[in-house]
């Protein structure tokens, strides 16, 4: 069985390596959208893959309460904080913490967005 769940968070950043002019070179804000995926059998006792209250607070703990409001740039591991390497950063925060994690999206607008499965 397959569930997400979708969270926000309201970041600044600018990307760095790209060429001087580039509008994303210069410190600008964006509203994220970040969806985490697990893909994992239902339990029996619960009827659950994993309890939506029991996902919000490791995802408010190890990510949204890191980034939400804050620079990105400033953040270990996110001085390039490309929408592709913030989902990567993500996904390697959650891996771990979090049981059937099988993909995570994250997007700057509607109809932008990026996905990663810890390829």
């Amino acid at each position: 069985m397959k569930i997400y769940r979708t969270y926000r968070a309201h970041s600044a950043r600018y990307l760095p390596n790209l060429e001087d002019g580039h509008i994303c070179k210069t410190m600008h804000g964006h509203t994220f959208s970040i969806t985490v995926y697990l893909d994992g059998p239902i339990d029996n006792e619960t009827g659950f893959v994993m309890d939506f209250f029991q996902l919000d607070r490791v995802v408010e703990k190890e990510i949204i309460s890191k980034i939400d409001h804050q620079v990105l740039n400033d953040i270990e591991g996110l001085e390039n904080p490309s929408s592709e390497n913030l989902s990567i950063f993500i996904w390697g925060t959650l891996v771990d913490r979090v049981e059937y994690l099988s993909k995570v999206t994250v997007s700057e607008d509607h109809g932008t967005g990026v996905e990663y499965s810890g390829e």
